[in-house]
């Protein structure tokens, strides 16, 4: 590909949408998009000649919105680009690199998987002043210079891009309107309408564990949540880590702070014993029953993909953040989780990327495709970008973050955050005491070791 002069011809180019087999969505000047860093950027890089290439693991729409952000940063700088998506990315990278043939660019949804390539000498550090960068113009700036860093090895290694949240409560605005609540600012509020809904004769939440072979995994991201709402974050990284026990007494409140919710039969559509045995995609039905069978249910962003066919999100449906305890004063915690890109093979196109992906323009493209639930921690993106009003606001929810933290069972070795950690919390919504299951998944993580 010839490098084209983006005030003339890769205009053109743009508005035809000859690159990237028609990827490229908008035009140089068009919509909110930031097109001033964007020219600044092209007018001091050129890869012409140069291929960059990128595994991840993005299938269908997901790597059609990420071959057109591609797209920008070819017609910016004339490089060739391709991008390999599989569903058996976390295999294949590892083949890779082992055989010496990896792509440029990895994208990894499992930090730790990164930091242990990183550990084998197979990453390429950002440097730090990529780190620097990360720390002033995202939101909760040095959660993610952390997520990008390792323990094992000094360096900054992984840059977070498209991030999903976990903390979020979904209600149905019109019964929240009928009845007069208010939305909840904090934890103490929250137990408050639960209580308030109870006495009104109504059933506040609708909770569901099962996940086929993965059952449990909904009540793993509520105790992480509660961990973030009782504990400072540093505690919370001890904690995934295993340098603090599942059996400290801050982890065993965590593990009952979900319980709270969940063990009440008044609090729960179908009673406590439902809990285990209700699947989690099933599970947010009972908002759209009349009389609602549930008033709230606390899950991430992807679950209105499971809601029934006629409901409209934004209308039908809404969502307000899982709040914190006042009393407690930790800020507002984010749980969530995503996909980091890291350098696998390094060279000069390469590096030229991650210098393209600190672009607003770079996140606000995926952030416009109607297809896509793309959302960022980038302070300098505009958030008119975001293609509807349910991802503005879970984007403003991101960036008002004061602490991220990734999805603590990913973190976790395998065999305890989708083995022991999952079925523990089974066994606790189905009468195990806190204290046992915690035991349970230590003894577990120490038969690891």
């Amino acid at each position: 590909m010839m490098r084209l002069g983006i005030s003339t011809a890769a205009v053109a180019l743009l508005a035809t949408g000859a690159v990237a087999d028609g990827h490229l969505i908008v035009t140089p000047g068009e919509g909110v998009f930031d097109w001033d860093s964007y020219e600044e950027f092209a007018a001091a890089h050129d890869y012409t000649g140069q291929t960059l290439t990128m595994a991840s693991p993005w299938l269908g729409p997901d790597a059609v919105a990420a071959e057109a952000v591609l797209a920008y940063f070819a017609a910016a700088t004339g490089a060739s680009v391709t991008q390999a998506g599989s569903d058996s990315f976390e295999q294949q990278i590892l083949i890779d690199t082992a055989a010496g043939s990896p792509p440029n660019v990895a994208v990894f949804p499992q930090p730790g998987l990164a930091c242990d390539l990183a550990a084998r000498g197979f990453l390429s550090p950002l440097g730090d002043e990529t780190a620097a960068w990360m720390a002033e113009n995202y939101a909760a700036g040095p959660s993610w210079v952390a997520l990008g860093s390792c323990d094992k090895v000094e360096g900054f290694y992984s840059f977070a891009y498209s991030v999903n949240v976990k903390s979020l409560v979904w209600y149905v605005p019109e019964d929240f309107e009928e009845a007069g609540y208010e939305i909840p600012e904090s934890m103490e509020e929250l137990k408050a309408l639960t209580d308030q809904i109870v006495a009104d004769g109504g059933t506040p939440w609708c909770i569901g564990l099962g996940s086929g072979g993965a059952t449990g995994w909904p009540a793993t991201d509520w105790v992480e949540d509660m961990m973030l709402r009782t504990q400072p974050p540093e505690v919370y990284d001890q904690w995934v880590k295993n340098e603090i026990p599942f059996t400290d007494p801050r982890i065993v409140a965590a593990i009952e702070e979900f319980g709270h919710f969940a063990l009440n039969d008044d609090y729960v559509a179908g009673g406590a014993s439902a809990v285990a045995s209700t699947d989690f995609r099933d599970s947010p039905d009972g908002m759209f029953s009349s009389p609602p069978q549930c008033y709230m249910h606390r899950q991430a962003s992807f679950i209105p993909a499971f809601f029934p066919e006629d409901v409209v999100v934004g209308e039908d449906a809404d969502f307000f953040y899982l709040p914190s305890y006042e009393a407690a004063d930790l800020g507002k915690p984010v749980l969530g989780a995503g996909t980091l890109m890291a350098i696998t093979d390094d060279s000069e196109v390469t590096r030229g990327f991650i210098e393209f992906l600190k672009l607003p323009l770079a996140h606000e493209i995926w952030m416009s495709i109607e297809t896509q639930a793309f959302l960022t921690p980038h302070l300098g993106a505009n958030l008119e970008a975001y293609h509807n009003d349910t991802l503005r606001g879970q984007g403003e929810i991101l960036r008002n973050a004061t602490t991220f933290r990734f999805d603590g069972s990913d973190l976790m070795p395998g065999g305890v955050g989708a083995g022991t950690f999952w079925t523990g919390m089974v066994d606790y919504a189905s009468g195990k005491s806190a204290q046992e299951v915690a035991s349970d998944i230590q003894d577990s993580w120490d038969s690891l070791k």
